[in-house]
């Protein structure tokens, strides 16, 4: 329970250059009767760094306190000062990235991740464009870059989330679906009718790429012809460079990013999956299986797999000699969920019939999705599904950097070849390989 306490404003310079000459003014808000030295025992030294300094205290309402010239070095944060019958709470809200991950960026690189968070902050499409291609970037120098503009996203999104009554920013909509369903011809119709609505739309669209050659023919744009042209509407098609599930290894991020450039609802339309292929499920709020008249009978509702993750199934192309047919589907896909598990306490899966290329259904599927979100959110099941969500990212960065670094570790990288070619030759069996690379691995950490 909170209690009324009086507060002095107190005025700190920090110098933040190496050299001392660069000045950042902050204020900060404490109660008048905490003393000097107990304000500077609550700085925690964790937050310590050479490169930054308070140099001066200026008191706007209590004249009898001391002026402080030289003060131990703190991190530049804005501090915020509640005090509660719990006694006194800090909320620190981190305006760099933190300092380990600045002081490695040359003047030119810290230019660049500026100028990136300033333009992505203002909307500026391009600047999002230029973000997202960063964080894309496999080159170890541009990946660290990009961590440090994430950082600084993360921490701008964490401020406006508070400034909304922690309620999310966006609305993250997954859309999947077997190859043919009509998904890229859908986003098109749906996001036409959002952008009408007067939201901010973006469409983060996933692309395969050739096993054969590596390369991605990136099209799904080229069918999205009147919504790439829409000032609120932006579409980034990203190849998935070999990842599985249907998601490339960023499309966290470039979420991330978007929400972050101001738009209000983000879809992304995973490539066309088969059963097992749900990855975009632990990044969205909402996850919609498009599936086409013929999407099999009763049974493929019944198998375990994308069809368990779903919370909206849209049978797409009903319209002319397909009406029968998706009436069918839809009656035997919603005679089937029915012996599915919920998945939450507030939701059950439904299923509609929608036609992208008339139109109809269209609207009514919004509907379906506002009241999904509306229900979520009042539950509280959506805040905690997204704290799920970041702890699956997480692991999912681990795993795939683990394998990069068992790759490039010194003890293995030269018996890669070696093994690979008794592997090939027959004369070791792949497990035994394995666990030798394993075992030399792990000998010389």
């Amino acid at each position: 329970m909170a209690v009324e306490v009086e507060y002095t404003t107190i005025s700190v310079s920090v110098r933040v250059s190496a050299n001392g000459s660069e000045l950042m003014s902050l204020l900060l808000l404490i109660p008048s009767k905490m003393k000097i030295p107990s304000l500077l025992l609550r700085f925690p030294h964790c937050y310590f760094s050479r490169r930054t300094c308070l140099t001066n205290f200026h008191f706007t309402s209590r004249a009898d306190f001391p002026c402080i010239e030289s003060l131990t070095p703190v991190h530049p944060y804005r501090t915020k000062w509640i005090c509660s019958s719990n006694g006194l709470r800090r909320e620190l809200c981190q305006q760099a990235a933190p300092d380990q991950q600045i002081e490695g960026l040359s003047d030119k690189e810290q230019r660049l991740v500026d100028r990136l968070y300033s333009g992505l902050i203002q909307g500026h499409r391009a600047c999002l464009a230029e973000a997202i291609t960063l964080v894309e970037s496999t080159q170890s120098r541009k990946k660290k870059i990009a961590q440090v503009l994430l950082q600084k996203v993360l921490s701008y999104h964490r401020e406006q989330e508070k400034l909304n009554q922690g309620k999310p920013l966006a609305f993250r909509v997954g859309l999947s679906g077997p190859p043919g369903a009509g998904k890229s011809t859908f986003i098109e119709c749906f996001g036409k009718m959002l952008t009408e609505r007067k939201y901010k739309v973006s469409v983060l669209a996933v692309d395969p790429s050739s096993s054969t050659s590596g390369g991605s023919l990136l099209g799904d744009k080229t069918r999205m012809t009147e919504l790439s042209r829409d000032m609120n509407a932006y579409i980034r098609p990203s190849p998935t460079r070999g990842t599985l599930g249907g998601v490339t290894r960023t499309t966290n991020e470039a979420i991330l990013l978007c929400e972050g450039g101001g738009y209000d609802v983000v879809l992304v339309e995973t490539v066309g999956v088969g059963q097992s292929e749900f990855a975009v499920a632990d990044m969205v709020d909402m996850f919609i299986l498009l599936l086409p008249p013929a999407g099999g009978d009763e049974l493929q509702g019944i198998k375990r797999g994308i069809i368990e993750m779903a919370d909206l199934v849209a049978i797409n192309k009903a319209d002319g000699d397909l009406i029968v047919p998706a009436r069918r589907i839809q009656a035997e896909y919603v005679s089937a969920m029915k012996l599915l598990r919920k998945r939450s306490k507030v939701w059950r899966p439904k299923v509609m019939r929608i036609s992208a290329k008339t139109g109809e259904g269209i609207s009514d599927m919004w509907d379906k999705m506002t009241e999904f979100r509306d229900l979520m959110l009042t539950s509280g099941e959506l805040i905690a599904k997204r704290r799920k969500q970041q702890k699956v990212w997480m692991w999912n960065l681990i795993q795939e950097n683990m394998l990069e670094h068992f790759r490039s570790h010194l003890a293995v990288k030269d018996k890669i070849p070696l093994l690979e070619e008794k592997v090939l030759s027959g004369v070791l069996s792949p497990g035994l390989a394995a666990d030798l690379l394993l075992k030399a691995f792990k000998d010389g950490l």
